[in-house]
């Protein structure tokens, strides 16, 4: 067996943390975590969980078991994610141009820091993906329901 992707982990979950860094200095609630409505923004972690789930549920057959390592990554590199790009760059760029641009924005950024490490074919989904947790940054103003959502689905795929 390889130890090459556990040589990884660590970068991973570093990367995952400086991304999380880009948030420092906005405060919790322009980044959509606050604390107030906490069981709807719980509930909707999961309905949006579900949505990213469906093209995986298409083909059961496959359902892959992360190593507990390679685990610990993905949830770094999620969390790390939704607050650099729905957090502090939707924040700013919301804060520039308002709500449509913050999504579009916000979406196509993601999108094209996802083209290093996905084949060109499934940048489509990932586009797809990064407007539904865009879109529900912005209608609900809470950045809690992104996270959990992409975070249980990089532990499912």
């Amino acid at each position: 067996m390889s130890t090459a992707p556990f040589a990884a982990v660590p970068a991973l979950v570093l990367g995952g943390v400086a991304l999380a860094l880009t948030a420092w200095g906005w405060p919790a609630e322009k980044l959509g975590l606050g604390t107030s409505r906490l069981a709807f923004r719980v509930l909707g972690g999961l309905a949006l969980a579900v949505v990213l789930l469906l093209p995986a549920a298409a083909r059961l057959s496959a359902i892959p078991i992360l190593a507990p390592a390679l685990a610990v990554a993905a949830v770094a590199v999620s969390v790390g994610e939704e607050i650099a790009f729905r957090g502090a760059l939707f924040a700013a760029l919301e804060e520039a141009g308002g709500g449509p641009p913050a999504v579009i924005g916000s979406t196509a950024l993601w999108t094209a820091a996802h083209a290093l490490s996905h084949p060109p074919a499934f940048l489509v989904t990932v586009a797809a993906a990064g407007l539904l947790l865009g879109l529900w940054r912005l209608a609900c103003r809470d950045l809690v329901a992104p996270i959990i959502g992409h975070v249980i689905a990089d532990l499912a795929l």
